[in-house]
């Protein structure tokens, strides 16, 4: 019997039965992930047939994929998590390090805080088993933090030794700010004041403070002496 929806817009489906999708299963997974991530910004309960329906996929598929909608709710997450994460190495082949690495804080928080039905949808899925929004996508959101500390450190441009476990602990203020409210003023304030600190000590940053402290020294130097001349001149 066959559980693949066809309303003449949907392709015709099927689902692997091993550890590794087959092309057409990821394809049916990717769609509802992709349906569920509007539906659920829209409206926190949206029903989990509507989403099977849009998703151009049966039932028995649906479910063979998400067994409950908490499943759907932390995995659309965790999709989400992967995007903001892949753009991480497209940032550093564009920009310096430290910009890099400021601008890809801003777009964790507009994934985290922007869409405020999925927002609601992933607290009320998290409340029972005790997770926080700051520990789901851990995995791609580590990947993408420890390949731009990398980069900011060999570059001098944030202090040396901050892991990524840091980084996320400074940042977990993000997730307690309300995303009905106006985030955007309050998030910026907080990642500049993480990203002031990461910078405080940076070897880059030290070297040429020191620099130009001592290009000022001999600057102030050059002028008392340039002045005494003309004093002795002057008296002479």
């Amino acid at each position: 019997m066959r559980d693949e929806a066809r309303d003449g817009t949907c392709d015709s489906v099927r689902d692997g039965k091993g550890a590794t999708l087959r092309p057409d299963a990821q394809r049916n997974r990717e769609r509802i992930l992709e349906v569920a991530l509007a539906e659920l910004t829209r409206a926190a309960d949206a029903p989990l047939s509507t989403i099977a329906k849009k998703a151009c996929v049966g039932q028995g598929t649906f479910y063979r994929n998400f067994p409950n909608r908490e499943a759907l709710v932390l995995e659309v997450y965790r999709f989400e998590m992967q995007q903001v994460a892949d753009t991480a190495a497209q940032l550093l082949s564009t920009r310096a390090p430290d910009r890099a690495l400021r601008e890809w804080m801003d777009r964790l928080a507009q994934y985290a805080m922007a869409k405020a039905g999925l927002a609601d949808a992933l607290r009320k899925s998290t409340s029972n088993r005790g997770s926080s929004l700051a520990q789901l996508g851990h995995g791609p959101v580590t990947r993408a933090v420890t390949l731009l500390l990398t980069a900011n450190e060999e570059a001098g441009t944030i202090r040396p030794g901050v892991t990524p476990d840091d980084f996320v602990l400074a940042i977990a203020g993000l997730w307690q700010i309300d995303p009905h409210s106006d985030w955007q003023p309050r998030a910026t304030r907080l990642l500049d004041l993480v990203m002031d600190g990461l910078r405080a000590g940076a070897p880059g940053a030290g070297g040429r403070a020191a620099d130009e402290t001592e290009a000022g020294v001999r600057a102030a130097g050059r002028t008392e002496a340039g002045g005494s001349g003309r004093v002795a001149r002057a008296t002479d």
